[in-house]
């Protein structure tokens, strides 16, 4: 894929004052930021996965509470 960025010329300048292209430095800036490109990231996320499957496996089962337990009354029946 090819994306056409404006870099302001201060950092264009610094970027290459530090022996590299602005392409590479882009490309740099986006791998740095992919969780795949992060060791432990892309574990952490299938983690949060499997998680939240189990978690939302019996949620259907779960009934569904009286619409009163969400009023101001309800809420705060047990506070004066």
């Amino acid at each position: 894929m090819q994306i056409l960025v404006t870099i302001p010329d201060e950092i264009a300048a610094q970027v290459m004052a530090s022996g590299r292209s602005p392409e590479s430095y882009v490309q740099e800036l986006i791998a740095e930021r992919n969780p795949a490109s992060q060791p432990g990231i892309a574990k952490k996320l299938e983690n949060l996965d499997s998680f939240l499957a189990e978690i939302s496996a019996y949620s259907g089962r779960v009934p569904t509470p009286p619409d009163e337990a969400f009023s101001r009354e309800g809420l705060y029946r047990d506070h004066d």
